[in-house]
């Protein structure tokens, strides 16, 4: 049975996936307002939690984060992601409502829509005051060319306007293929009519119009923000809006919500929504159906699509991965316990068919098995580098031509101040994963249940000593592997139990004059 509380109002048929599961029990209210917030294994929120490293610590057994919308500002990732807690999104949900939302700020900017209907409510018949801008032949500039801002592109074609757009992620092939053309933010702010923002809210794009570049806009110009409070220095706006430099402006979100006595408020030529771009029965159904079904899935094992800080992959090629996501997850367990010593670094190099996969999930679930039996916190795909990287533990991924005659081969080596250690894997569909190389020497084993891993000197007499003590202690083999590199040198033997080894029968093996080293692997 898994726990979730939803902290935001959310729409209910859009919760419906979770309230009708029997798996799950839903409570609907304010993480503020709970006192029992460890029994929780996922939270739901919109914009108005904040959920914070203190709310993090509180809920001691959460495993993800769900925000039911795009922006994840009031999300601390980094603190979510150090702690092994995935952050979803519903990153399309809104974009429609989003996007006609804009439409709609930008006209009744153009035609004074606001102003003139406040004018004739309060009984005056003012047609003179309010001569407005056409769209046609405009200049729209889109700041931002995600989900939002291409959906805003093909409406603003519909009204005739020109295009200028600035992504510092847009890549010329991407530009070619939706038909427009890349711009420097510069290009944007000087060239454009109206101006419109469709960012999220990071160090990076916190103030990016502002006191500096605001002066580079074109006279007469139009800025709207209904992405991020803050993208937009507010304060700097007042000056340019009173001056007509700026001939006007329309937000729907702002820096503090709500803004309370600003000096924007005050001026004719700014108009205000509160916050209500993403408001529409439609978006509230889509985004709160959108994280239910997240939530379930990651709930139920499966992948996820939407994932902020753990890379994103379709269902059809999580199928693909999923042996080898298991194989390295076990081949990162099994190493930490065979070199139980510092290491410096881990190195993972793929060969043969699995090159064309997406190595970068399999190679973090390599990481989580290694890092899991060395820290005392819950080690995942999600925060394993972040792991990694607090202990001084540097990791990468290669691709290597060397598969040495299997369809596909993992190499992982781990370094350390004074010894080093490799493994060999394979995954063959009809056996399923298999070690084939341990340390540089050849074995053929199923990495599962409780293993022994002997090395010893390639002598006669010594296997029969191990089977004698395991017989004597009552002990039976389930499977028995043993390797050696050359006649009468080095050897190693991997053997499997059911149950795990008694302590007595560890410390008897323990005790061959010809055994060098003796772990017990689980």
């Amino acid at each position: 049975m898994y726990h979730i509380l939803v902290s935001d109002p959310m729409s209910e048929e859009g919760l419906r996936p979770l309230l009708n599961s029997e798996e799950i029990t839903c409570v609907q209210k304010h993480v503020n307002e709970e006192d029992n917030l460890e029994q929780y294994d996922a939270l739901l929120v919109r914009s108005g939690t904040q959920v914070t490293e203190d709310v993090m610590d509180k809920m001691n057994n959460l495993k993800i984060i769900a925000r039911a919308g795009v922006g994840v500002d009031n999300i601390d990732i980094n603190a979510a992601t150090k702690r092994g807690i995935v952050v979803v999104n519903a990153p399309d949900g809104n974009t429609i409502s989003t996007c006609e939302h804009t439409f709609a700020m930008i006209a009744s900017l153009a035609r004074m829509i606001p102003q003139a209907n406040q004018s004739i409510k309060s009984g005056k018949w003012e047609r003179k005051s309010f001569l407005g801008t056409e769209l046609y032949k405009k200049t729209l500039g889109i700041i931002g060319f995600g989900r939002i801002g291409s959906e805003l592109a093909a409406r603003a074609r519909a009204f005739g306007m020109e295009l200028a757009v600035f992504d510092p992620f847009l890549t010329d092939e991407r530009a070619k293929e939706i038909g427009v053309t890349a711009n420097t933010l510069d290009e944007v702010l000087s060239n454009s009519d109206i101006i419109t923002v469709h960012t999220p809210l990071t160090k990076e794009t916190k103030g990016l119009i502002g006191e500096y570049n605001l002066e580079k806009t074109k006279r007469g110009a139009m800025l709207i923000n209904c992405a991020r409070g803050g993208i937009i220095d507010e304060n700097a706006l007042v000056k340019y809006l009173e001056s007509g430099h700026i001939a006007g402006a329309a937000f729907d979100v702002f820096e503090d919500e709500p803004p309370g006595e600003h000096p924007l408020l005050q001026l004719e030529n700014f108009i205000a929504t509160p916050h209500i771009a993403a408001s529409t029965k439609e978006a509230q159904l889509n985004v709160a159906s959108q994280v239910s079904e997240e939530v379930l899935e990651f709930l139920k094992g499966n992948p996820i699509k939407n994932s902020i800080n753990l890379p994103t992959i379709p269902n059809e090629l999580f199928q693909t991965i999923q042996p080898y996501y298991q194989l390295t997850k076990t081949m990162g367990s099994i190493l930490s316990q065979c070199m139980n010593v510092p290491v410096q670094e881990v190195e993972v190099a793929y060969a043969g068919e699995i090159t064309q996969l997406e190595t970068s999930v399999i190679t973090r679930s390599l990481l989580a098995g290694f890092l899991t039996p060395r820290v005392d916190s819950a080690v995942n795909e999600i925060n394993s580098p972040t792991v990694a990287k607090e202990r001084g533990i540097e990791f990468g991924e290669r691709h290597s031509k060397q598969s040495k005659g299997y369809s596909n081969l993992i190499n992982v080596k781990a370094v350390g101040e004074q010894s080093d250690f490799t493994m060999q894997a394979t995954y063959v569909k009809e056996y399923g994963p298999r070690i084939v190389n341990l340390n540089g020497f050849n074995i053929d084993f199923y990495p599962h249940g409780h293993l022994l891993y002997i090395q010893h000197h390639d002598k006669p007499g010594v296997i029969g000593q191990v089977g004698q003590i395991l017989g004597n202690h009552e002990t039976n083999i389930a499977t028995m592997q043993v390797g050696r590199k050359e006649a009468g040198g080095e050897a190693i033997m991997m053997l499997s139990f059911d149950e795990p080894l008694a302590e007595s029968a560890f410390q008897a093996l323990s005790q061959i004059e010809d055994i060098t080293s003796i772990k017990r692997i689980d």
